[in-house]
């Protein structure tokens, strides 16, 4: 259980090795095309019980095994920068790349140079 708890750790905080991609990612520029990709969608990891809401006012909500998920974003230069929150855990401001095939959504930690997470878009 205690691997378990460690792997959604990772995944809650952006940073879920990803499997190889079967179709072509496509980084997300700006800040419009981001919210028209993740607006009154959830971004899901079925697997892991994790299903989160990425809101146009900033902030993200949601649950993973059944617990909370709360944290907020903002654009940067090109990059999404969150934080995050879930039980007695929180993870700091990290600017991630994002990317997408219209049916998934692609973050990269570190400004794209860090850890991959890969969230099916419902």
């Amino acid at each position: 259980m205690k691997h378990l708890d460690f792997v959604l750790a990772l995944a809650l905080a952006f940073a879920l090795p990803a499997a190889p991609a079967l179709a072509e990612f496509a980084p997300i520029r700006d800040r419009a095309s981001f919210v028209a990709t993740v607006q009154g969608r959830e971004l899901a990891i079925p697997l892991l019980g994790i299903a989160l809401a990425v809101r146009a006012d900033g902030s993200i909500g949601g649950s993973a095994q059944g617990q909370a998920v709360t944290g907020t974003w903002s654009w940067d230069a090109g990059y999404f920068c969150r934080t995050l929150s879930w039980g007695s855990r929180s993870w700091p401001l990290n600017c991630q790349l994002v990317e997408t095939d219209g049916n998934r959504v692609r973050f990269t930690a570190d400004r794209g140079t860090g850890d991959q997470a890969r969230f099916a878009l419902r």
